[in-house]
């Protein structure tokens, strides 16, 4: 199975806020603008399938996405944004300032979100969504739109890199990475963040 993972589309607390699983945070403007560009980017991909984190920012990316190939998003819960607990509506430079943050910069597998997940567990509940995708698909394409931190967690996996390290890589929104997972645990990653924007307009 090819797996494209998508990150939604940017919101208007994008950058500012860290939205979480909060209710209500909708695509802004040019988050439905690179969801559809996106979307025309993968038009010429075999998709069978698009999954979604149940978050509306993810669901209303993955309507695009899913659009060009007459496909209904399928809600999977394991791809859902991992539960900052606490954390969850606070701004970004508010939580630049904790101490915490620099235990979870150094010992991310292990940090626990106040009244959250920790990082293993968001790792661990996405290895297993993606790993019964797998097992349903076959040799199929499916696109799987989730999030920034669901994303490099199953990064981390698949390139044997450990969960500690997660904050070195980079998945900006509407980037698209590549997991391909064959038969008898063979693994490639060949696409790492790569930007769904025309060369043009790639920032």
């Amino acid at each position: 199975m090819r797996a494209l993972l998508v990150r939604h589309g940017v919101t208007g607390e994008t950058g500012k806020v860290l939205t979480g699983r909060l209710p209500g945070v909708s695509l802004s403007d040019k988050g439905r603008l690179d969801a559809r560009v996106a979307a025309d980017r993968l038009r010429a991909m075999p998709v069978a399938a698009v999954y979604s984190s149940p978050i509306r920012r993810c669901r209303e990316t993955a309507r695009i996405v899913a659009s060009p190939h007459e496909l209904t998003p399928i809600t999977e819960q394991r791809f859902v944004e991992a539960d900052y607990g606490a954390w969850s509506g606070r701004r970004l430079k508010d939580l630049y300032r904790l101490k915490a943050l620099e235990r979870l910069m150094a010992h991310a597998s292990r940090f626990r979100f106040p009244d959250g997940e920790t990082l293993a567990e968001v790792q661990a509940r996405a290895v297993a969504g993606l790993e019964a995708l797998a097992a349903r698909h076959g040799s199929d394409t499916v696109v799987v739109v989730s999030h920034a931190d669901v994303i490099r967690a199953l990064l981390c996996q698949y390139l044997g890199a450990p969960l500690d390290l997660i904050h070195r890589t980079q998945v900006a929104p509407t980037s698209l990475s590549i997991i391909q997972l064959g038969p008898d645990g063979a693994v490639q990653v060949p696409v790492v963040n790569q930007s769904l924007e025309p060369l043009g307009n790639a920032s």
